[in-house]
């Protein structure tokens, strides 16, 4: 039987490379932004899980779709953990942007640079998965 599966059945510093950049691209315009700021700060926790749900939610729709062409019975575990790297990694890119942009108030207050850093990886994690999705072959 003939292996048809795709070349993103693995994950590879590549794929690491791709989030990262994807992540990056849709968060620096929306870092720079005093909106987010602001709604970062007055957004109930309720509506913050919503948007974390919301996140999970189309990055995994997208990667199932996508990435891994509805194709993922045997191989759930590279589907999740490609779900999971990408939303994680997202996080951490959000938050290295907010950083630098001296806009991420860990030390004196880290709900707030949590919300900052959950509501910017909104749009970042789609940017993320989809730049993920692109095949260099």
């Amino acid at each position: 039987m003939p292996n048809n599966l795709p070349s993103k059945a693995t994950f590879n510093a590549e794929d690491i490379g791709q989030i990262a950049v994807g992540a990056f691209a849709l968060s620096v315009p929306i870092a720079f932004s005093e909106e987010a700021w602001r709604l970062s700060a007055s957004l109930p926790t309720l509506n913050l899980v919503l948007v974390v749900f919301l996140s999970l939610a189309f990055i995994t729709l997208f990667a199932y779709q996508s990435v891994f062409q509805g194709n993922i019975i045997k191989r759930r575990r590279a589907f999740l953990l490609r779900v999971v790297v990408a939303y994680l990694l997202t996080l951490l890119v959000v938050g290295i942007v907010l950083l630098a942009l001296n806009k991420l108030p860990l030390m004196t207050e880290p709900i707030l640079a949590l919300k900052r850093i959950i509501l910017i990886a909104m749009p970042a994690s789609m940017g993320a998965i989809i730049v993920d999705s692109f095949d260099k072959e």
